[in-house]
């Protein structure tokens, strides 16, 4: 089992950056691909961004591609997503997830697929 915690969220204004960070616990943070989602009001969960278990596959959303990055440190237990270049339509909780899987090269992109969520973290994108 695994337990997830996000931080680094926050109020910005458009054009500014801003980095989530995911803390695991557990000792088989390595065992987990993992992915962050968004929600923003009135709109259903989505996926943006999501990491395999060895960083060799990455996946980004169209609306996010360029601008955002994710990263894991597996010694850390950490995963994060560089925001940069941030957009009021970026306004939303975000969620850090993690999925268990066998494969090395596998990506949480669907929240079915999800094992394990964190509580999320706020951002908010003024104009």
């Amino acid at each position: 089992q695994v337990q997830l915690l996000e931080s680094g969220g926050g109020l910005v204004q458009a054009g500014d950056s801003l980095r989530l960070s995911c803390a695991a616990s557990g000792r088989t943070f390595g065992n987990y691909a993992m992915g962050w989602f968004r929600q923003a009001p009135g709109k259903e969960r989505e996926s943006i961004a999501a990491i395999s278990r060895n960083s060799g596959k990455t996946y980004y959303a169209d609306s996010v591609k360029g601008r955002f990055t994710i990263s894991r440190d597996n010694a850390k237990k950490m995963v994060y997503l560089q925001m940069n270049s941030l957009k009021p339509e970026d306004t939303a909780v975000y969620y850090c997830a993690a999925q268990i899987t066998v494969s090395l090269w596998s990506v949480a992109t669907t929240t079915n697929g999800v094992d394990y969520w964190g509580q999320g973290t706020q951002v908010t994108v003024s104009s």
